[in-house]
């Protein structure tokens, strides 16, 4: 095993380096994940092609904010893949409020993973009202956005001047199908970058191929 930091470990299972977290809920699974012990830890080995965050890391991220005790506006968070090794890292000191609007993955979000976390806060909320988020108190240190909207840069821009410190950081997910299917991606994701200017300093941009088709993800540091 190699560390490669505290946040996310290398583990080698059947013969190859695979990215895991540390286990924050001993013994459970999110989704058919493999379990692996070493040295009396259990890791949750995490896959690139179910979680975007995981293959932004198998692309060469160079920015990783999340840490132990860091508190996470999470938008769109779906069944709970990402967020679940998200809750992993930041630890039972840290927090994460998990935006979901669609009533079906919202219902298995919370059987599979917020009822067995007690560091993430469900929100079964529209992503477009950050004002009626009754459970985000205070800023947080980052806004990691996931969701299939044509305005999806827009939500992402109002909910950090609400929501997030300045200088924090946003991982935005850019789903170009969504946004505009007649335009090529390389093209709509440097629009959507554009839009963000005003607010943000990127960091990175990295497409996700080839663990998502047509999908890239933008890290960027915000300021007021």
């Amino acid at each position: 095993m190699e560390e490669d930091n505290q946040e996310f470990f290398w583990i080698k299972s059947e013969g190859e380096k695979k990215l895991a977290t540390e286990n924050l809920v001993v013994g459970n699974q999110v989704y058919k994940e493999k379990l692996i012990t070493k040295k009396g830890t259990e890791y949750r080995l995490w896959d690139p092609f179910r979680s975007k965050l995981a293959a932004a890391i198998m692309n060469g991220l160079e920015e990783f904010p999340f840490r132990n005790k860091s508190t996470v506006l999470y938008l769109g968070v779906s069944t709970g893949t990402t967020i679940s090794h998200i809750s992993d890292i930041v630890g039972p000191s840290g927090i994460i409020f998990g935006v979901e609007h669609a009533s079906r993955v919202a219902r298995d979000f919370l059987d599979r993973v917020a009822t067995h976390r007690k560091n993430i806060i469900p929100i079964l909320q529209d992503a477009r009202k950050p004002k009626e988020y009754f459970s985000v108190f205070g800023k947080v240190d980052i806004v990691y956005v996931d969701i299939a909207q044509p305005d999806q840069t827009e939500i992402a821009i109002a909910n950090c001047k609400m929501y997030l410190k300045d200088r924090g950081f946003l991982f935005l997910v850019i789903k170009t199908r969504s946004i505009d299917v007649t335009k090529p991606p390389k093209q709509i994701v440097e629009e959507e970058i554009q839009r963000m200017k005003p607010s943000f300093d990127i960091l990175q941009t990295l497409d996700l191929h080839p663990y998502d088709k047509d999908h890239a993800i933008v890290i960027a540091r915000f300021h007021n």
